[in-house]
């Protein structure tokens, strides 16, 4: 019964720290003024015919904080490139020189860092959510557990392992978020 317990809090750990990996990822879309080429990781294109990220078909650097540049490494792809860029509604649009790309970062508005702000709090009550179901998946499992025989005390201790976890990665998400917030509304 012990081993189906830890497997139980493992589990839940997994999923929890698999949320914020996510959540992580997510945020690393969101850009805060600088350039980072990340920022393009949702845009593909059509390269011949099957839907490409931009980076496995392109070399992508940024020179400045303001600016990304994409060598494609065929030179027909360009125009392909700068349409899916443009077509992404990022905020900003790609300019072709004929056999580069230049992006050029504008600096962001007040209202847009607002946005910005709004758009990360609505990924981080998201990790949160999920972060609570795989509470309430956990504690549904513990509880089938001492249906088939699991000790009261033991469900109460593995549940306070469970609601733990689940504040150890609350406060995890909830300094990942002032960070974000600082970056975005430093100007």
């Amino acid at each position: 019964m012990e081993e189906q317990v830890n497997f139980c809090i493992d589990l839940a750990t997994e999923k929890m720290n698999d949320s914020v990996n996510h959540l992580q990822s997510e945020l690393s879309k969101i850009r805060a003024g600088r350039a980072n080429t990340s920022v393009l990781d949702g845009v593909n294109v059509d390269y011949y015919g099957t839907p490409t990220p931009i980076s496995n078909m392109a070399s992508l650097s940024t020179p400045d904080a303001r600016t990304i540049f994409i060598q494609p490494w065929e030179k027909n792809t360009v125009p392909d490139i700068v349409n899916s860029i443009n077509a992404a509604n990022l905020g900003f649009n790609a300019q072709d020189t004929g056999d580069k790309i230049i992006i050029n970062i504008p600096i962001l508005t007040e209202e847009r860092r607002i946005e910005l702000v709004k758009q990360v709090k609505t990924e981080i009550e998201n990790c949160k959510i999920s972060i609570r179901n795989t509470r309430r998946d956990a504690n549904d499992e513990l509880k089938t557990l001492n249906k088939d025989g699991l000790s009261d005390d033991a469900l109460k201790i593995a549940e306070e392992k469970i609601q733990a976890l689940t504040d150890k990665y609350v406060t995890q998400i909830d300094a990942i978020f002032e960070v974000k917030e600082k970056d975005i509304l430093t100007v």
